[in-house]
């Protein structure tokens, strides 16, 4: 059935659900469009209305063949909708879930394009924020790029900084989905554009690989993975591929590549690239198989994702991964099998210090007491702290006798004729040998 978007556009059929809200194929002044609806609640929200209203501009001036495009953003009652650009194609996750792993040389043609996208949304100052496989599409209309992969454009600009407003997100609140999530935004830094090829980077990890070099697991297991530990080599990954990926995810925003670097040092590796064939699709190992014997589900390592964590989970002390898909940060309230369940934007509640210290027992057994010196530098600072509190008492104190000496002087001496008071001088801090009276 159809329904009216404003004064402009006809929605027809939904093609896509996210936790934003739903994506409706439409129709528009200039042609066939894709309309993102979003959820009720958040168009009841005035601020999140208002902020709407003033990223249009932004939103709509970005113009790049490697961005689905942002044609109009209607307010109309309870309706907020984005009017986008309709791609035909599927979306990045689906081809990855579908066909599994890409051969390098084309996991490095479709990032690169999304890294021309994201070049051009960061010169026009806006950080997508969310950059995962659901959020990039692959337009099979258009010709193919090397090795046949087709061409990627990135979706969804906007969407993280609409929801974003400071009534629905709190200092403990973090936006995003976890396996994607730079370190500086689980610290509760201020997103800018390095989190995004951080993002881009563990999404070109796990085109190669099958799984994010971060995930599995508790939640809070895999924002402290991202904060502690560096990224796992993946066996048989040209040299030159992983030097890229390595840069990308590096700790320090700073030591991260830009978007156009990034773009341009794939196109680099492509002609090195040709040829070589998809890394073996890895099997995902659950916790209670560990320990199983050697070539079982769980033994000695088989596969490409067991021979990467082989260490890490023989290691004495360490916490033993379960492999597997992204963790979903708000589980749905109730099965909904009619519903696409991937999501678009996901708010996550950020982890306490006790919580993320559960994960890491290494880190507490490394802690020592407290040396000699430095119970001798914080005596000092006691002393310290001590002398001033004494000096400025006395300064108070002889600024109320002086006060109090002028106003003797003033009334014209004692009322009867007694001698004058003495004052005692305080003695210096630290004492001197002598001390003077008044």
């Amino acid at each position: 059935m159809a329904r009216k978007i404003g004064s402009r556009y006809t929605v027809h059929q939904v093609i896509g659900r996210g936790s934003a809200g739903t994506v409706w194929l439409g129709e528009g002044p200039d042609g066939p469009v894709a309309v993102k609806l979003l959820r009720e609640d958040l168009a009841s929200d005035q601020v999140l209305v208002g902020r709407f209203v003033q990223e249009r501009a932004a939103l709509t001036s970005l113009d790049h063949p490697r961005v689905v495009g942002v044609r109009d953003m209607v307010v109309d009652g309870d309706d907020l909708a984005l009017v986008m650009e309709l791609v035909h194609g599927t979306d990045l996750r689906s081809r990855l879930e579908r066909e599994g792993v890409f051969a390098p040389q084309a996991a490095a043609a479709v990032i690169a394009d999304v890294a021309d996208g994201l070049a051009a949304a960061h010169a026009a100052g806006i950080v997508h924020r969310d950059v995962k496989p659901e959020n990039v599409m692959l337009d099979l209309a258009a010709p193919p790029g090397p090795g046949g992969a087709p061409r990627a454009k990135l979706t969804d600009f906007g969407i993280a900084r609409l929801v974003d407003a400071p009534r629905r997100t709190r200092a403990t609140r973090i936006i995003g989905t976890p396996d994607y999530l730079a370190p500086e935004i689980i610290e509760g830094l201020e997103p800018r554009a390095a989190v995004d090829i951080y993002a881009l980077a563990t999404v070109l990890y796990e085109l190669l690989a099958g799984f994010t070099p971060f995930g599995g697991g508790h939640t809070g297991a895999v924002l402290r993975r991202h904060v502690t530990e560096s990224v796992p080599p993946v066996p048989g990954l040209p040299d030159g591929l992983w030097r890229i990926i390595s840069e990308c995810l590096a700790k320090a925003p700073a030591s991260r590549l830009r978007a156009a670097e990034l773009a341009e040092r794939l196109r680099e590796q492509l002609p090195a690239l040709a040829g070589l064939p998809p890394l073996a699709l890895p099997a995902q190992r659950s916790q209670d198989d560990v320990g199983a014997p050697p070539g079982q589900a769980g033994g000695e390592p088989t596969t490409l994702a067991e021979a990467v964590y082989a260490e890490a989970e023989t290691g004495t002390g360490t916490h033993r991964r379960r492999r597997g898909p992204v963790v979903p940060l708000v589980p749905p309230a109730a099965p909904d099998a009619a519903r696409d369940t991937r999501d678009t934007h996901t708010s996550l509640r950020r982890p306490s210090a006790e919580e993320l210290a559960g994960y890491a027992a290494q880190s507490r057994a490394q802690r020592t007491a407290p040396s000699t010196g430095h119970r001798r530098t914080r005596q000092e600072r006691i002393r310290r702290r001590r002398f001033l509190a004494v000096l400025v008492a006395a300064v108070l104190l002889l600024a109320g006798l002086a006060a109090a000496v002028a106003a003797f002087g003033h009334s014209g001496g004692h009322p009867h004729g007694a001698a004058a008071p003495s004052v005692a001088v305080l003695p210096a801090w630290p004492p001197d040998e002598e001390s003077a009276a008044v």
